[in-house]
Formats: structure tokens, sequence, C-alpha cells
């Protein structure tokens, strides 16, 4: 673990159980759990939030979950849609990642965007609960959001801003470098797969200083492919996932249109081996 990783713990109990019993997720795609499907688990996605608080009910006699996270859902609507009804959920646990969507778009300004964000931390962090921030991924791994990686970049410096100054713990994505891997990516190139998913619940995990037996999972090897099949492969990427993420932008579309939070109540948690 990295002391980026960390940035701030705010607990120690390494000894003892976590403190936490109701944890609230806010945010995108990202949070809902896109690109790892499941299901067994709400909304059909299962997610990094899910894994994490599967470790945390483990941990706890009475514990509960909701998450309030919708696909495709800018920085503004987030706040708009779910700041309040998670406080109004009385956590003592709150994840928020929001801005993602509004980062990768041309012309957005990241200071702007980390303004917006600093009001609902605000927001989260005056009920007392502790609040869980996360710094964008590193993108320089993959041609088609490296343009974005300075803007990624100053975003994250921002996170880390807003987070000294509300007493936030950062779960630092960019400093994970195992997912800095196209293997870790669903077939959209966009969202984490089961994998990446699972080293981001390890990370957060670490961020929240909670002991947990989740190990390190190993990608399958990169094939092989001749160049020839590796354009093939672009242009049915671009066919299925870019030009109907195009489109959307210019028909002011989002793919959480008419979608519903997939828990928007605190509700306990199956391990595992009950579903």
């Amino acid at each position: 673990m990295t002391d980026q990783e960390s940035t701030r713990t705010p607990f120690v109990h390494n000894d003892g159980p976590h403190p936490w019993h109701r944890f609230v997720a806010v945010g995108d795609s990202f949070t809902e759990g896109i690109g790892d499907p499941d299901p067994a688990s709400a909304g059909g996605h299962r997610g990094w939030a899910d894994r994490v608080a599967e470790v945390l009910a483990a941990q706890s006699e009475d514990f509960a979950y909701a998450n309030l996270a919708v696909r495709g859902k800018l920085i503004a609507q987030i706040i708009a849609d779910q700041i309040e009804p998670a406080v109004a959920l009385n956590p003592d646990l709150v994840s928020i990642c929001a801005g993602g969507n509004d980062v990768i778009r041309p012309g957005t300004d990241p200071d702007d965007i980390a303004n917006q964000l600093e009001d609902a931390v605000a927001r989260l962090s005056s009920t007392g609960a502790a609040v869980v921030l996360f710094t964008g991924i590193d993108t320089g791994f993959t041609p088609v959001f490296r343009p974005f990686r300075g803007k990624v970049a100053i975003y994250n410096e921002n996170v880390r801003a807003i987070a000294e100054r509300h007493d936030c713990i950062v779960a630092d994505q960019w400093a994970l470098k195992v997912v800095q891997d196209p293997r870790f990516f669903d077939d959209d190139r966009l969202h984490y797969n089961a994998l990446g998913h699972h080293e981001v619940a390890r990370m957060v995990l670490r961020a929240l200083n909670v002991p947990n037996d989740l190990q390190a999972m190993q990608p399958d090897p990169v094939p092989i492919r001749s160049w020839r099949e590796a354009a093939a492969e672009d242009i049915g990427w671009a066919r299925e996932h870019l030009v109907p993420w195009v489109l959307r932008r210019l028909r002011h579309q989002s793919s959480g249109d008419h979608v519903e939070a997939k828990r928007p109540e605190p509700a306990p948690v199956l391990l595992p081996e009950e579903r």
C-alpha cells in the first residue's frame, strides 16, 4: 500500500471491528457497478461498493448498505438527486465518486467541477459521517482517454485538497497501477470488469484500514493478435460502444435516463456464501 492510496485514515481499528453500521454510496456508473454483471445483485450489477459492503457486513452484526448511484450522471445531477437523499438515510460512512463524466467531456473545467464536488462533500461531512472520495484513474495507458490525462490530474489535485479541508478519506485510483491494464476493463473500455471492481474494493478497504481476506486476482494472459485482428476489434468496439456514446451526447441523452438507484434504502447485505 502506498501513502497515496490512503491519504487520510481517521480511524484506527486494527485490534477491533470497524466502527460503521450504515454505508451509503453516491455516484455514477463506477459506483453502481456497471461492467461487473451479477444476476444475484441488486440491479443486476455487483461492483466495488457491493464488494466493500459485503466485507463490512461480515464484521458487524448491525450493518446496512444503500447505493444511490446511477450510470451516466453528471456531477450536477448527482448533487441534485443523491446528496440530500443520502443525508436523509443517516449514514456513518458515505462514499462519493462524481465528476468523471464531466471531466471527459470536451471544454469542461476541472476546477469548476471540483467546486461543485466540494459543495456536496461539505454537505455530507456536516452530518459527521466518514466520507470517502476517489481520485480518477491515470488514463495514460489507454489511447482513447489519454488526451484527458492532464484534466484528470488537475481534478485529482482538487479532490485531495477537498479531502484535506473536510477530513475525508481518499481512495486513490491514480496510484492503483494494477488496474492500468485493459484486462481489468469491460468490453466497452470505459468501465471496470469484475477484476477491476475487485481491485478497487481492495483499495477502498485499505483506505478504510479494514482487515479483509480479499486476494489479488490475476487476469488472463494478454492474447496475441495480428494487427488485422486488433484493427477489426477496434472497429467493432467503435461501432458497438463509441458511436452510441457520441450519439447520446449529441442528443443530450444519458445511459442513466429512466434508471433508478439499485439500493435506495439501507438494507442488510447478503454475504457471498448466502447469495
